[in-house]
Parts: C-alpha cells; structure tokens; sequence
C-alpha cells in the first residue's frame, strides 16, 4: 500500500511523528504538504495536491492534518471518489473506512496528539471496507456505495 500524507502549519508535528512511525512501519509514503515551517502551504493546497492523486490510483489513501481536519477534508471531498473524513479517535478512523470506504483520513493538530494520531493511522490502514460488519449491514453498504457513485455521476458530468 502505497499512502500519502501532508499538513499544513497546524498539523505539521502531527505529520512529523507519523511520517516516523510509517518509516519505522515499513509502509511506502510521499509527504506533499508542508515539509518545512519555513515554507508553510495552506489546508486547500495540500489537498488539493494530495486529493487528485488518490483519485488517480497513484496512492491508495492518504493521510491529511490541518487545524481541525475539516477544511483538509472538505477541499478533499470536491474530488469524484475522494470519500475524506475527519476523524478524532480510533473508532471513527475504524468506522470511516469499514462504512463509509474512506481513502483520505483527515484529523486535527489542534485536537489529535501524535500518540493518537498513531494509532488511528494504524486503525485506519488495516481497516477494509465492511470489515466486522454484519453480514446484511454490508450488503447495504455496497447497495449505498452504487447510489453515492451514481450521485457522483451526475455531478460530474
């Protein structure tokens, strides 16, 4: 799995200790966001460098951390097949990729500590989409995903 992360200015120690952990997991990344506070880069630039090349397939998912992690994931979700969520703890992160498909997990620097942060990546990486769902429930969530896509169809005509 090939993921990328970024972060403006409020996520960017965030970003710091999970670009380590990822280097110490042995999980293949590329940080597109801020790399030094020197030159900061703005929530909607990081996105949307980051969001079009999910979509592309060249990552798989991706990682984005600003001040709250809404405006990462709003830019995000402008993106046909970008499913962003902002997320601040582990259930969410679980549940935003076993529900809803997520492929970017957007968070906080002002909300989620590094240690936090860490495990919701980890959470969020080897999550898959239906995972301990019953049985009908992902039924259902492949009936809704045919729906979703279809709505974004007709946006993005």
């Amino acid at each position: 799995m090939k993921i990328a992360i970024g972060s403006d200015k409020s996520g960017f120690s965030v970003k710091e200790a999970l670009k380590a952990y990822l280097t110490e997991a042995g999980v293949e990344f590329e940080d597109l966001g801020t790399t030094d506070l020197a030159e900061v880069h703005p929530y909607y630039q990081v996105a949307s460098e980051v969001a079009p090349r999910v979509q592309s397939g060249e990552f798989d998912r991706a990682v984005l951390i600003c001040g709250t992690g809404a405006g990462m994931s709003v830019v995000s979700n402008k993106y046909k097949g970008i499913y962003a969520v902002a997320c601040e703890g582990i259930y969410s992160a679980k549940m935003a990729r076993a529900i809803n498909n997520a492929n970017i997990l957007c968070m906080g620097g002002w909300i989620v500590g590094p240690e936090l942060a860490i495990e919701m990546v980890k959470t969020f990486l080897n999550t898959a989409w239906c995972q301990d769902l019953e049985d009908w429930r992902a039924e259902n969530m492949h009936k809704f995903a045919a729906k979703v896509s279809a709505i974004e169809d007709g946006i993005y005509e």
